[in-house]
């Protein structure tokens, strides 16, 4: 007597059997993400990024991120996190230049990313978020830990209105990609706020000597300062952005002019960069005033 054998299908394997996981045929591979986005239902222990993109003109749908530019964000983030290590240990100064050194990173990321073709919705939303620590957190703990603390409740509200305005400026940002000039900024840019607060520290702990780091009036001066920073990053005044600064020719005396102002900084760098900062901060606002009149 012979048992009968369940029917097969032409491959040999079991009909009743799960479906396999494999690509369909006739099927490019915007479709095959797509579907895996509509069908998985994310149970399970998973790595892994499907985003909508751009791609020659028209909207698909990818899997993965790009390593470059986010690894360079991954620095950034790292440098700003830190900052707040170092601001909780009273290291003020190593504090500033992990600060100083986000900034750098912050702006090479991008540069990475359109050089490589490598933008993606991901990206874009992992640097707002780097930026919201290394620019909008660790410069309020930075100040907060050097000079608003004896303030008590008046220094953690001044530090956090900086915290708050620079999530604001950061969310606003992102909803007016694509609307706004780019050649302009619409309110001072986050890394440039963090910078303003960032110098001043540095420069207080340069000169100790006349100025006194739990001195009253520099305890004032600094919270007024580090709500100004703040509500300038929310305001709508026009900021000069250089994004096309480096594509259009200038005269030749520019570049003499650029090289007397890198030998001034030299010779007290943290006094220069803020002077500098400072004088970018009022820029937009004379222009506003201007533009007004």
């Amino acid at each position: 007597m012979t048992h009968e054998q369940p029917p097969t299908n032409n491959t040999g394997t079991d009909p009743k059997a799960a479906p396999t996981a494999t690509k369909p045929p006739f099927t490019d591979d915007s479709e095959h993400n797509l579907r895996l986005a509509d069908t998985d239902n994310y149970d399970g222990l998973t790595f892994e990024v499907i985003e909508q993109e751009v791609a020659e003109g028209k909207q698909v749908v990818s899997r993965g991120v790009y390593l470059a530019p986010n690894l360079i964000t991954t620095l950034s983030l790292l440098s700003g996190f830190f900052s707040i290590l170092a601001s909780t240990q009273g290291e003020f100064y190593k504090a500033a230049l992990a600060i100083f050194l986000s900034g750098i990173l912050d702006g090479m990321d991008g540069r990475v990313a359109r050089m490589l073709n490598a933008q993606s919705p991901f990206g874009e939303q992992y640097d707002s978020l780097a930026d919201m620590l290394a620019f909008g957190v660790a410069p309020a703990i930075l100040v907060y830990s050097f000079a608003l603390e004896p303030l008590g409740r008046i220094g953690i509200g001044c530090a956090f209105v900086f915290t708050a305005c620079a999530a604001f400026r950061l969310a606003r940002f992102n909803v007016q990609i694509g609307v706004v000039d780019k050649k302009y900024f619409v309110g001072l840019a986050s890394p440039l706020a963090a910078i303003l607060v960032t110098s001043a520290v540095m420069v207080a702990v340069d000169h100790n000597d006349w100025v006194g780091q739990f001195d009253a009036l520099i305890m004032t001066l600094f919270a007024i300062w580090i709500v100004v920073c703040g509500l300038l990053m929310v305001s709508n005044v026009k900021y000069y952005s250089f994004k096309e600064f480096d594509k259009k020719k200038v005269p030749f005396v520019a570049l003499i002019v650029g090289v007397l102002v890198m030998s001034i900084v030299l010779y007290d760098i943290p006094v220069g960069i803020l002077a500098i900062g400072v004088i970018y901060a009022l820029s937009g606002i004379v222009t506003t005033i201007k533009a007004k009149m």
